[in-house]
């Protein structure tokens, strides 16, 4: 008796992913766009979808917060980062992708919502580019893949400076927790996801 067989579905080639990746990332900025858009017709009425530190009714920006900006100039600062890092993030599979934002997103709005001042709204993108900034940065070295640690390197020389500035305390306007708390959230990610190295058969004896 034969066994049936299935034909496996192909698997997407470099060309594909790479228009994955960019569609996927040029529609989150896009939105960014449009959303600070409908922020600004109705008079800011979304900035009170941020976070206020340890306020539980802003317990919501946990979510949207990484959505809203204060300003089109805020996005703009956000828009090339997130858009960069993401389709360099996104090149190893949108479905590993999307799971890693919602983890970065999570670990960035709950963090911050402890440890960011109680007297200010905290919005903005900036968390989740750090958490990728993370991720792609440690990817390479946890999965030891050669390309992977080259591009890590490469981001981490071109945006390590400006990223390292991010991180202090010198700009009140400027979310340095939020900053961190992505930072964090996205090595934590890179760690979560790695792909575990293949085992060699032993010898039955």
């Amino acid at each position: 008796m034969s066994t049936p067989t299935t034909t496996a579905e192909p698997a997407w080639s470099r060309t594909d992913r790479a228009k994955a990746a960019a569609q996927l990332m040029l529609g989150w900025v896009a939105l960014l766009w449009l959303i600070e858009a409908v922020d600004y017709a109705t008079g800011h009425a979304l900035d009170a979808y941020g976070i206020v530190g340890r306020d539980p009714d802003t317990l919501t920006g946990v979510l949207t917060g990484s959505f809203l900006h204060y300003g089109f100039d805020h996005v703009a600062s956000n828009s090339v980062p997130l858009l960069v890092l993401g389709f360099i993030a996104a090149l190893s599979g949108i479905r590993r992708f999307l799971a890693a934002c919602v983890l970065i997103v999570l670990a960035d709005g709950i963090g911050t919502w402890l440890i960011a001042p109680s007297d200010g709204v905290t919005l903005g993108a900036s968390g989740v580019v750090y958490g990728l900034f993370g991720y792609v940065v440690v990817r390479g070295f946890v999965e030891r893949r050669v390309l992977g640690i080259l591009v890590g390197v490469a981001v981490a020389a071109y945006w390590g400076g400006t990223f390292f500035l991010g991180l202090l305390p010198l700009d009140p306007t400027i979310s340095w927790q939020g900053h961190l708390c992505g930072l964090l959230g996205g090595v934590l990610t890179a760690l979560y996801y790695r792909r575990p190295t293949p085992r060699q058969a032993a010898p039955l004896s």
